[in-house]
């Protein structure tokens, strides 16, 4: 399934939930007005008009020409994020160092936290080190 697909269907169940959740709180947000293909229905909340018909199920109502060009220009913008956040993550697995980049800086450490405890035995040398002292 495509990223557009997946946003497409994303979008539509989120937006169908909550008109649904808001429709139950507040009865008197959509006017519908008959036509004689069906119904216009008006948000009088947002001013979004749906054409809606009469079916078995129930009522259908689909997005007026503006409002799926808008939904449309959505889908593209959100497609094209997909798309940058896709490119940028697999540029990144890409960037991780070579396994011989991995053993050249353990090495560079190793030899520096060698060079610190050789420091510190030295020191201990040169002080009256007594183990039992506290």
């Amino acid at each position: 399934m495509s990223a557009r697909a997946i946003i497409t269907t994303t979008v539509l169940l989120l937006s169908s939930g909550s008109v649904l959740a808001q429709s139950a709180t507040d009865p008197a947000r959509f006017q519908l007005e008959r036509t004689e293909k069906g119904f216009i229905r008006l948000d009088k909340q947002t001013g979004d008009v749906s054409f809606c018909r009469e079916e078995a199920s129930g009522l259908t109502c689909r997005l007026a020409a503006d409002e799926r060009k808008a939904f449309e220009q959505e889908l593209d913008a959100l497609d094209r994020r997909v798309t940058q956040l896709e490119t940028k993550s697999s540029s990144r697995a890409s960037g991780l160092p070579s396994d011989e980049e991995v053993e050249k800086s353990l090495s560079i450490m190793e030899r520096f936290f060698q060079r610190f405890m050789d420091i510190i035995g030295e020191r201990r040398d040169e002080q009256d080190y007594d183990p039992n002292r506290t």
